[in-house]
């Protein structure tokens, strides 16, 4: 007898992600992309957004080595500006200092160092 949660094993029960941008793709399941991708369209108003985080998570989770659904438990619950800065501090471990989001306060050199910078 056969059942609704049956996964047909001739046919390919995974979701390709690619951004060309970051030159960056990734075969993620189709379960877990489902799921990620459900929670943050119940959070965002936009397919577009949903979309974008949806890709940012697996992203992170791709590069930190954490499974994508132990940081979708982590982030649950969040509202929209919590998530943005909760997934920003995720991205931020995986990028260059020089290119770090949500800082918004500009960093003050130490006055020594200052006086030495030529215009």
């Amino acid at each position: 007898m056969g059942t609704v949660n049956y996964a047909n094993p001739k046919k390919d029960t995974s979701v390709k992600i690619f951004d060309r941008f970051y030159d960056y793709e990734l075969s993620v399941p189709v379960d877990a992309y489902d799921s990620v991708l459900s929670y943050f369209q119940s959070v965002f108003g936009t397919g577009e957004a949903a979309g974008n985080f949806t890709v940012t998570l697996f992203r992170v989770a791709n590069l930190t080595g954490t499974p994508v659904l132990t940081l979708l438990q982590e982030i649950q619950g969040q509202t929209g500006p919590d998530l943005t800065l909760s997934l920003s501090y995720y991205i931020n471990a995986t990028r260059s200092n020089s290119t770090l989001l949500g800082i918004n306060v500009a960093t003050q050199p130490n006055f020594y160092v200052a006086h030495n910078i030529r215009n």
